[in-house]
Formats: structure tokens, C-alpha cells, sequence
């Protein structure tokens, strides 16, 4: 079939062309937060992260220095804080003694520069000698196991103590101070994090799910604080398996693919595109011309025809003005793909998200985030791409946007994820509820938030809804007490003019939990008001409190926009359950949260007999229940 892309080149050139004097538009910086670290907890002598190939210390001993395996030299002189540094200065590969014995086949050794009968071996393990090689003492092994995680790759021995020594492996870098008797990790602050793709987005109980480079899956649970999770996903093992099979029938890498219903996109290595509407029976095949590896797909959830494509970039061999980079698109399954690539910069791209209903679409690249608009509906122009700014500098591997288009999720080499309200939020106003970002119904008393404009005044039909808070990005407000009906319409003086939102639906209960972005809920230890979290679990037999929104009216009835009282506050008037997995728990208390606006307070007791360990909590209100979230307890 005839590539599109071909046969619009020289368009896609004088486009290039009249748009090089300007360039990439006007940088946009996103208000990111970074959610979790680089740290994963695999159960070893202190937490890891990505592989580390070379560890060395200068000749005095001042500083130590370690080269990833993705290339990046950083250097510390305190063992505690990193930065990055240029590659310059890497010792040559050390020269292998001759020795009558090494402790296992193919094992590399070490050892001081000057003469010593102390020398270190790594290989699967690490060991010492202390008499030239003769004899080996094993460091790190433990139930055939080493602490210090797989495939050690380098060791060095400071110049100024043969017993402090640095190993780095898959897991990252740990030292020694005792010639290898005990260990610690100096992993913390490494930004090092070989992430691949985002799997999957905070949701109920359920935190942020990576894959790694090596496609091992982790998860940054809600209410974690120390470490990523490695979990076992189940969708990821299936995708590679069909990859693999696929690859192999075809005779050539399968690099992409999405599956939604019936519909199966695969992209390969040399561009080619293949999309089969009747889950695999039979085939539509499409040749991007000009472009390499297929690297990701987006198809609209509610539309499996309608899918876009970020193709990376192509081996050249000879110059051409033609950006090796591709981002195209498709309404009709694959049938025809045209071509959205525009101003975009000659870089290569990696991960690919769009919002159907504003047009917004997101590339992940090795210069950072790229977005633009286009027609997802039908063949209309597309906007020139403008760069997202404020990330950290090293590659985006992928781009996300929650199930409602309000927050965008990218995944940057080395350090991790980060979150934002997605840009197009600031041309398309949302309103969603302040607990946790999700769009459902309210209630009177709710504190809703509106994305994406800065607010001065509203309106909750004919009577006045007080603005709490307000900035460029979001404004928080609150449904009146007084409101009635099935529904409430929402009209609001912004710094753009004056909005009319969509209508909202009104319950006398509309119970959720507030979450921080990562899924951790606000839940107080009562006697304390300590914030519970995995370092600080719940215990069995002991009140937690909830802080809620959406329960609905309350006894006395108290005006809108005042903070509820220290002593007394009303309480709910509606009928208030708790759940811990689906169990009962008894409610003390729901009240109207001492202090503020708009908040709830539910306590509740767990129970003395209890599952330990993650539990999932919610409420119910009125027979309303409110999102789930994830409580650690502990005996």
C-alpha cells in the first residue's frame, strides 16, 4: 500500500520550511510533582535501582564515581548526595592478575594498586582474600543467593583502606567499611531509575504501576515513603508473550502493540503497521515510509478505530531533510494513517497519549514532553507541537492521561514519574471533585475543584458558591448546603471571562476520601493525628479517622464557607458506613471536620481481629459508596 507519509514529504519539507524562523511554540511548564523515587525494595542488603557497570575512585580518594548502564557518570565526595558529571576521566578496564584459583568461573578481580596480599573477586558474588588468591571468603551469598542483587558488574577499593570497597551490579552500587562483613546501599538520591512505560495510573487501593527497562513491573503503593514495590502484572507477561509470537510468525520484531476489544494494533521494527479488526483472524497492513521502529500506540477507549502512532527514529544512511521522527494517525482501524509530525523537533520519541475530547495529543521524547491538537474525529490540520517544559533533563520513555483527561503522567529516565494537570485542562475547564481529581456527582456541602481556571466568583444556581482557593491551574470551591434538585449548574467568573460549566449532579450523598496524587489517603491516627502511611500503619483495635468529602447535610445545619467548629462540630445527617474488604467496621463518629470548610471527619474502630497487612477501606453514604483506598495495619 502507498505510504501517505511518502507522498506528503515535500509538504511536510516546506512546512519545516515556513515554520523553522519560529520553531517549536512557546514553552509551556506544567506544575510537576514527582511522585515516588528511584529506590526499589528487592529484599537485599539496603534498597536498589537501576544497573550501575563501572565504580572507581580517583587516585586520592576524594570522591567516588559510577557510570550507569545507560551511560550517565555521577559522582559523590559525602556518599549521601550525587551529581551528575561529564564521562571524562573513566579508568581503563583493570588487568586481570594471573591466579592459580578464582571463586567461581569467569569471576573479575580487584585489588589495591599497590602491593598487598588483599584482593576482592566479583562475579555472581563478591569475595576476599587475604592470601593472594589461595583461599576465597564469600561476602555476599545467602541461601545461594547474593544480597547485593544479580550480576555484579565492577569493584573498587578506595586508595587510602583496603577495607572499604564499592560494588556495583544490576541493583545499583553498595559499600563496605569492613573488607565485605556488612553492607549498605548508596543507591539514595541516584537517579537511576530505568523506567520503560507507564503501566498503569493511581486508581482505588491501587498505586502507580511502572515497567522497568527489563520489563519487570513495580509499583509505587499508596501511602509509600521509602521504596517502589516489585509486582507481579499480569497483563505485561501476556503482551510479551503475544509480542513474541507474533515476531516470530511474521519473521520480523513486533516493537508495539494494543489490544482494546477485538481490535489489535502492531507496529514493527521497519515501520510497518498491521491492524486487525476481528482480534487477530485477519490483517490490514500499512508501510510508513521514512520512519523506523514503531514505539507506541494510543487507540481512544471509547472508539477502537480511532488510534495514533509514534514511530522512532530510522537508521540513516544517507542525509535528508525528512525529521526521523513520526507521529501519525488513523480513523478507520488502519485502514489509511496521515501524517501529524509537523514542526516537530528531529528527535526520538517513545511513549504517546491524547484526550479525543479537546484534540490534546502528548509525545514522550528524548528532549522532554512535546504536545499539540488535532481533529481525533475526522481529517482536520494539526497545531504546531510546543514543548512541555519544567522536567528534569533526561529522556521521557512515556506519557499518560488519567481515565478523565485531568492529569498527565510522564515517566523520565533515571528519576521516575511525574504528574501535572494536563495543559489542555486550561482551554477546557473540568469540574471534578477536590477528594480525588474524579469527576462524579455532588453534594451539598461537597468541595468541588475546577481545572484549569482561576476563579474569582460562583454561582450554584440562584445562590452564591464561595471560592476557597484559586490559582492559574485550579480553583476550589463549595457546593452551597442549601442546593436541591437532581442537578446543580455551575456559572463562574474566571480570569478569562465568564464560564458556564456543565451541570452537575446532586445527591444528598456523594461520599469520596481525599487522596494525595499517588493514592494516599488522608486517614489520622486518632489519639495521635499522625498521618497513617506504610511507615506508619493502623493497628488492630484502634480508631483512624477519615477525612472525606460529600457526606451530605448535617444536624444543626451550618452556613457555607465556614470553617466548622473546634468543639461540637455538626454531624452528618445521613446514615454513615464503614468498610474494611468488605467488612463492616463500626463508625464512632462523622462529623464536619473541626477547623475546615467542607471536610468531613468519619472515625472508625478497627477491628481486634484483622487481616494484617494492606486493606482496602471506603465508605458508604446514603447507600453512596466513596472511592477505595488502601490502609496498612498492623497487630
Amino acid at each position: 500500500m502507498d505510504s501517505f507519509v511518502s507522498r506528503t514529504a515535500t509538504a511536510r519539507i516546506l512546512i519545516a520550511t515556513v515554520l523553522g524562523a519560529v520553531g517549536v511554540g512557546a514553552q509551556v511548564r506544567p506544575d510537576w510533582r514527582h511522585i515516588g523515587n528511584s529506590l526499589i525494595d528487592e529484599s537485599l542488603a539496603g534498597l536498589a535501582t537501576g544497573a550501575v557497570a563501572r565504580v572507581w575512585y580517583p587516585s586520592d580518594g576524594s570522591r567516588l564515581l559510577i557510570r550507569t548502564a545507560s551511560g550517565r557518570v555521577y559522582e559523590t565526595a559525602d556518599f549521601e548526595t550525587w551529581r551528575a558529571v561529564d564521562a571524562a576521566g573513566e579508568p581503563p578496564a583493570a588487568v586481570q592478575p594471573a591466579l592459580a584459583r578464582l571463586p567461581e568461573n569467569g569471576a573479575q578481580v580487584r585489588s589495591q594498586t599497590r602491593p598487598s596480599p588483599r584482593i576482592y573477586s566479583f562475579g555472581k558474588f563478591a569475595y576476599r582474600s587475604d592470601d593472594g588468591g589461595a583461599s576465597w571468603d564469600n561476602l555476599t551469598a545467602f541461601r545461594a543467593s547474593s544480597i547485593l542483587g544479580d550480576n555484579l558488574r565492577d569493584l573498587a577499593i578506595s586508595p587510602a583502606n583496603p577495607d572499604d570497597i564499592v560494588v556495583a551490579g544490576d541493583a545499583g552500587v553498595f559499600r563496605s567499611l569492613d573488607g565485605g562483613k556488612s553492607w549498605n546501599s548508596l543507591n539514595q538520591g541516584l537517579p537511576n531509575l530505568p523506567v520503560d512505560r507507564i503501566l498503569s495510573l493511581p486508581a482505588g487501593d491501587r498505586g502507580v504501576q511502572l515497567a522497568l527497562a527489563d520489563q519487570q513491573a513495580i509499583e509505587w503503593q499508596p501511602g509509600e515513603k521509602r521504596a517502589w514495590a516489585p509486582v507481579d502484572n499480569t497483563a505485561l507477561r501476556d503482551e510479551a508473550r503475544l509480542r513474541q509470537a507474533l515476531s516470530s510468525l511474521r519473521g520480523t520484531q513486533v516493537t508495539a502493540i494494543a489490544v482494546a476489544g477485538d481490535f489489535v494494533y502492531t507496529g514493527m521494527a521497519d515501520g510497518q503497521i498491521s491492524v486487525s479488526a476481528d482480534g487477530g483472524r485477519t490483517w490490514r497492513n500499512f508501510s510508513v515510509n521514512e520512519a523506523g521502529a514503531v514505539a507506541r500506540f494510543w487507540v481512544d477507549p471509547n472508539d477502537s478505530r480511532v488510534a495514533l502512532a509514534v514511530l522512532g527514529t530510522r537508521s540513516r544512511e544517507t542525509a535528508s531533510p525528512v525529521p526521523a521522527v513520526h507521529v501519525v494517525r488513523s480513523l478507520n482501524a488502519g485502514a489509511f494513517w496521515d501524517d501529524l509530525t509537523m514542526n516537530l523537533p528531529d528527535v526520538l520519541a517513545n511513549g504517546i497519549a491524547a484526550d479525543r475530547a479537546s484534540g490534546a495529543i502528548y509525545v514522550a521524547t528524548s528532549q522532554g514532553v512535546y504536545m499539540t491538537y488535532a481533529d481525533l474525529g475526522s481529517l482536520g490540520g494539526v497545531q504546531p507541537w510546543t514543548l512541555l517544559g519544567g522536567l528534569s533533563q533526561a529522556p521521557v520513555k512515556d506519557v499518560k492521561l488519567d481515565a478523565q483527561g485531568n492529569q498527565l503522567w510522564a515517566a523520565v529516565d533515571g528519576f521516575g514519574i511525574y504528574s501535572a494537570l494536563a495543559p489542555h485542562r486550561l482551554r477546557d475547564p473540568r469540574v471534578v471533585s477536590a477528594a480525588d481529581f474524579v469527576a462524579r456527582a455532588a453534594a451539598p456541602g461537597s468541595l468541588v475543584s475546577v481545572l484549569g481556571a482561576r476563579i474569582q466568583a460562583a454561582r450554584a444556581g440562584d445562590l452564591a458558591a464561595p471560592v476557597l482557593a484559586a490559582s492559574d491551574g485550579e480553583s476550589q470551591l463549595q457546593i452551597p448546603f442549601e442546593a436541591r434538585g437532581p442537578s446543580v449548574s455551575l456559572a463562574v467568573d474566571a480570569a478569562s471571562g465568564r464560564l458556564v460549566l456543565p451541570s452537575l449532579p446532586l445527591e444528598p450523598a456523594a461520599p469520596a476520601i481525599f487522596v494525595d496524587r499517588d493514592g494516599s489517603p488522608m486517614l489520622l491516627e486518632s489519639d495521635s493525628g499522625v498521618m497513617l502511611d506504610t511507615m506508619r500503619p493502623a493497628h488492630s483495635n484502634a480508631r483512624i479517622q477519615i477525612l472525606a468529602t460529600g457526606l451530605g447535610r448535617v444536624i444543626p445545619d451550618w452556613p457555607t464557607g465556614l470553617a466548622a467548629p473546634l468543639e461540637n462540630p455538626p454531624r452528618v445527617a445521613g446514615s454513615v458506613r464503614a468498610y474494611l474488604d468488605r467488612t463492616p467496621v463500626d463508625v464512632t463518629r462523622a462529623v464536619l471536620a473541626p477547623g475546615y470548610i467542607g471536610f468531613y471527619l468519619v472515625e472508625v474502630e478497627i477491628p481486634k481481629i484483622v487481616n494484617y497487612g494492606p486493606a482496602e477501606l471506603y465508605l458508604e453514604v446514603e447507600g453512596q459508596g466513596s472511592n477505595r483506598v488502601r490502609v496498612y495495619i498492623e497487630p
